[in-house]
């Protein structure tokens, strides 16, 4: 339990092993690390499922969803595991939340390693433009409610409809949705398909670059999201001048990279070195 949320997650320790907190992406949960994780030789993982996604908790009906509001229940995680600090290693929103942690919270972040993702991409909207769709699809969604499947394929289905690989949707199926006699509903907060209130621009996302003091290890993938965002591409390019130390490499596989075992494994093997080189471990 932090700030009176139950959290769950999966974890994968090793004796004496490197800290490393796993934060999964939108709408994912702690089973998208289930391939690298373990091949993360000597370190101690513990992957959460962020409220609202997978089998945590909900958050309170005032509460919100913004990308920093899941950093002081993560701040309490570490402090009930007992680690003054750790690696940092997120996908996609979670890449995002860890930046920003990063960047708030030195001294609790070893290292940053980033998985097809580093900052939210730049939004030039105004704030009044980004508070009236915030309240406007947050109240429709709640409206609305659970989304429901008639089954587990149309889940599976729906997800390779948006994007996903089949075999990336058969994977992260089983913690996402909830079965009952019903049909099947989709466990996520119906809130997290709203639009944020705020969203930072691009100087406010420099910030955030700059302020990041630990080793940042940035992963792409070839067929990744950043061939289709060719502003996050330069706010990508920019970092190198941004960032003390940044290593940005490009990895075979899609957005889930991390999900494919042979690029898992790479993964691993380059996290492990750049942390080795670090002496981070």
């Amino acid at each position: 339990m932090v700030d009176d949320l139950r959290l769950s997650g999966l974890v994968w320790r090793a004796s004496h092993g490197t800290p490393v907190l796993a934060l999964h992406g939108w709408m994912d949960h702690a089973d998208s690390f289930r391939v690298v994780a373990p091949r993360l030789r000597g370190c101690h993982v513990v992957a959460l499922d962020l409220s609202g996604q997978g089998h945590s908790a909900h958050r309170a009906a005032h509460a919100t969803y913004n990308i920093w509001d899941d950093l002081p229940q993560i701040v309490g995680v570490m402090d009930q595991l007992g680690w003054r600090d750790c690696v940092l290693l997120g996908h996609s929103r979670g890449a995002n939340i860890a930046a920003l942690l990063s960047a708030a919270l030195p001294e609790r972040a070893r290292a940053l390693i980033a998985l097809d993702s580093l900052v939210p991409e730049p939004n030039d909207a105004t704030v009044p433009a980004t508070l009236r769709a915030f309240l406007q699809q947050t109240r429709d969604q709640v409206s609305r409610g659970a989304r429901f499947f008639y089954g587990r394929g149309a889940y599976i289905d729906r997800r390779v409809k948006q994007g996903n690989a089949r075999s990336t949707a058969k994977m992260l199926a089983d913690r996402a949705i909830l079965e009952s006699s019903d049909g099947v509903f989709l466990r996520g907060d119906p809130r997290l398909f709203a639009s944020s209130a705020i969203k930072l621009n691009r100087a406010q996302i420099h910030d955030v670059l700059g302020a990041i003091r630990c080793p940042v290890l940035n992963v792409w993938g070839n067929r990744g999201i950043l061939q289709s965002r060719p502003a996050l591409a330069m706010l990508v390019d920019e970092a190198q001048r941004l960032v003390t130390d940044y290593t940005r490499i490009e990895m075979d596989g899609d957005h889930h990279l991390h999900l494919d075992p042979e690029t898992a494994e790479k993964i691993a093997v380059a996290m492990g070195e750049f942390l080795e080189k670090r002496n981070l471990t």
